[in-house]
């Protein structure tokens, strides 16, 4: 495990999104995040900006000027939509963080789905309280997905 980093955590700005979307992009090109094909930086990118006007509350963890990872909620459906921790700052309490942030924003509960293949985020949601709900298809992707949900109680 790296030492713990400082960082701060704060409401993202619109001057956010492009290092959001960079975080983003990293994160989810590791070979064990388990994307069955990795999306454009510029693909990617238009996702975001598609949900950030659809509503998206996003949370950056930030050192300085430097975006170390996100948290982007849909607190109407009561969803963690997504969250990413740069390659670079992963195993120095930036996802706990960002996730204990999440718990605290939707403290009546919350879902999320994370591919199936992706063990370490699998093992990290399981590890922070999270329930196993159910394995299913990825709606967009068609690959194994794996539903964790978060309450209070457990």
């Amino acid at each position: 495990m790296n030492e713990p980093l400082s960082f701060d955590l704060r409401p993202a700005t619109g001057d956010d999104r492009e290092a959001v979307n960079a975080v983003w992009h990293a994160s989810a090109s590791l070979p064990s995040v388990g994307l069955p094909a990795m999306p454009s930086r510029m693909a990617l990118r238009a996702r975001l900006e598609q949900e950030w006007v659809s509503g998206w509350q996003v949370t950056v963890a930030v050192r300085g000027e430097t975006i170390l990872g996100f948290a982007a909620l849909k607190p109407a459906e009561a969803v963690l939509d997504q969250l990413f921790v740069h390659p670079d700052a992963l195993g120095q309490g930036v996802g706990s963080a960002l996730l204990d942030h999440v718990k605290r924003a939707m403290p009546d509960g919350f879902t999320l789905r994370t591919l199936s293949a992706n063990a370490k985020a699998r093992a990290f949601y399981e590890a922070s309280g999270l329930t196993l709900l159910r394995h299913d298809m990825h709606p967009g992707m068609n690959v194994p997905s794996t539903y964790y949900g978060w309450t209070r109680e457990g």
